[in-house]
């Protein structure tokens, strides 16, 4: 006789009974299917759009366009950056290029001089010196030895033609002063202190006792400096008189005056220095002066 719980355990083990034959491939065969029915190409499903697609793209696109205060920002930023690099070349000219083109000029123009004075400077009797000079005419070189300052005078101190070349201007015209090689007066010298070849830059150094040279065609004029005025008004003339009062000078003599701008950098102000002629040296006799040959 059979036992019932045996029964059963082999109908449980057994299984309901089986309708047909199992799907082949199995389990991992069944996942594929299932996976592949939620595809695009099976027709069901909802597949998520791609993360790149069309709606994405307006998206960052709205994102990066440029507003209107954007585009200001950035014309205004690009501007000042033209404006600075257009300052940048226009100190660069004047405080560069101006001396190098005046500096050029200026020794050539010495040079000039030299080749025409030539051997005629050496003779024992020459023509005398006149008594005027035509306006841009080079008639002399003016040397600053502890300055390292060697440039042509000129008559006039016109800006254009005469200072802004590197050369020294000689006042005349309405503030008329005199020649090296007039027996009284003050030769009265205007020069750049700062760009266009700068001969007058560093004359605040000089101190009593410092020698200026002046040369011409048959001499050499040697000056000693007696002292200076370190400021004063561009109006203030009595510093080219001949007899400046702020001098020290007690009569007429044989004056020399070099006037510039200051401070550095600007025309507010005039500082004048002052000397006093201590030698006549004929070229004829040969040689140079002494504060040049030491």
């Amino acid at each position: 006789m059979t036992d019932p719980h045996t029964l059963q355990l082999r109908a449980v083990r057994s299984g309901p009974p089986s309708t047909g034959a199992p799907a082949p491939g199995g389990r991992a065969a069944r996942r594929r299917g299932a996976r592949a029915a939620g595809s695009p190409a099976s027709g069901t499903g909802s597949p998520e759009p791609p993360s790149g697609g069309r709606a994405a793209r307006r998206r960052a696109a709205r994102a990066r366009k440029e507003g209107p205060g954007i585009i200001a920002v950035r014309a205004f930023g690009e501007l000042l950056i033209t404006l600075g690099v257009v300052m940048i070349l226009f100190v660069a000219y004047q405080l560069w290029w101006t001396n190098v083109r005046a500096d050029a000029y200026a020794s050539g123009q010495a040079s000039t001089l030299e080749q025409q004075w030539g051997g005629e400077s050496t003779a024992k009797a020459h023509p005398p010196y006149p008594d005027t000079v035509a306006p841009g005419t080079k008639f002399a070189i003016i040397y600053i030895p502890k300055l390292d300052v060697k440039t042509p005078v000129a008559e006039g101190t016109d800006k254009d033609s005469i200072l802004d070349n590197g050369l020294v201007g000689h006042y005349t015209g309405a503030q008329e002063t005199a020649f090296p090689w007039d027996s009284s007066g003050n030769f009265a010298l205007a020069g750049h202190r700062n760009t266009h070849g700068e001969p007058f830059r560093y004359i605040p150094r000089l101190v009593p006792g410092d020698k200026i040279v002046v040369e011409t065609a048959y001499d050499w004029y040697t000056y000693v400096v007696t002292g200076s005025l370190p400021q004063t008004s561009p109006t203030n003339v009595s510093v080219i008189a001949p007899v400046p009062p702020q001098s020290g000078f007690k009569g007429p003599g044989r004056y020399i005056t070099l006037t510039t701008c200051t401070p550095e950098f600007t025309s507010t102000y005039r500082m004048a220095v002052w000397g006093k002629l201590v030698e006549d040296l004929p070229k004829s006799e040969g040689g140079q002066p002494a504060a040049l040959s030491g």
